[in-house]
């Protein structure tokens, strides 16, 4: 039998945007547009983290993370995996990674008002 290389995961996708993918782009949009979840999905861009320490980075209450880490991991944004007596949330993927980075990013440029560039 042949060894058959998996597929690489591929960063271009030459296909237009057909009304599902415009649909899941849309709600991934959604679930940035808040600042507390926008906060905490930068926070899990840097590394996987609990729920306390979570609460401690961002200065919001135990019970609004959990909310917001809830609604992130029912949108798929989010997984998580037990450790001992500890939930850790984690990105699903590079592409949002790449996502918040750069809606942060160029978030940064406004404020600073550093020119923009590609």
């Amino acid at each position: 039998m042949e060894n058959v290389e998996p597929l690489a995961a591929s960063l271009h996708h030459p296909e237009p945007p057909d009304a599902r993918r415009l649909e899941a782009a849309t709600a991934t949009f959604r679930m940035l547009a808040d600042p507390t979840r926008l906060h905490l999905l930068w926070l899990l861009a840097q590394k996987p983290s609990d729920v306390g320490t979570l609460v401690e980075q961002t200065g919001a209450s135990r019970t609004s993370v959990s909310q917001h880490l809830a609604k992130l991991r029912f949108s798929g944004l989010v997984t998580t995996q037990k450790h001992s007596r500890h939930v850790i949330y984690s990105l699903t993927d590079g592409h949002l990674t790449r996502v918040v980075m750069e809606g942060l990013n160029h978030a940064d440029h406004k404020v600073t008002g550093e020119p923009s560039h590609d």
